[in-house]
């Protein structure tokens, strides 16, 4: 079993990942981190980089979310199909659909429209699910 489950701040970094509230998810998830041991630090640093690359994304950085959407998925891919409670194939699933989306922008676009269209900036454009920690009610 992950020590994760026992720490109240994970419970607390995953509402605000889920309320995309990414910088501040940051902060809690990072504290975990720098106490984690293996498993839970590589898993931990993955679902860190997913948000982190969000939180980019939300303020026009396209580069940034980019490197760090890959950088998280690619740091889950062995913790599927779940983890400490988080579906992590769905989170996946998620995060390579935005991650393909600002792959397929023109070089000179900020990917604006697909903040605007995760949620994340003001405006209308085309809806695209937004990464959630889904929580699954069996395994660890």
């Amino acid at each position: 079993m992950s020590a994760l489950l026992t720490d109240p701040r994970y419970q607390e970094g995953i509402a605000l990942f889920n309320q995309r509230q990414f910088y501040a998810c940051h902060d809690v998830f990072e504290a975990l981190w720098h106490e984690a041991i293996e498993p839970d630090r590589t898993f931990l640093q993955g679902v860190l980089q997913i948000a982190v690359g969000l939180h980019h994304l939300s303020n026009s950085n396209r580069r940034g979310a980019t490197i760090l959407l890959g950088e998280g998925c690619a740091r889950l891919q062995d913790y599927q199909p779940d983890y400490a409670t988080v579906d992590v194939s769905h989170l996946l699933a998620q995060s390579r659909q935005v991650l393909q989306a600002l792959q397929g922008l023109p070089s000179e676009d900020c990917g604006e429209a697909i903040a605007i269209g995760l949620g994340l900036r003001a405006g209308t454009a085309p809806s695209l699910p937004c990464p959630q920690l889904c929580l699954q009610t069996s395994g660890v």
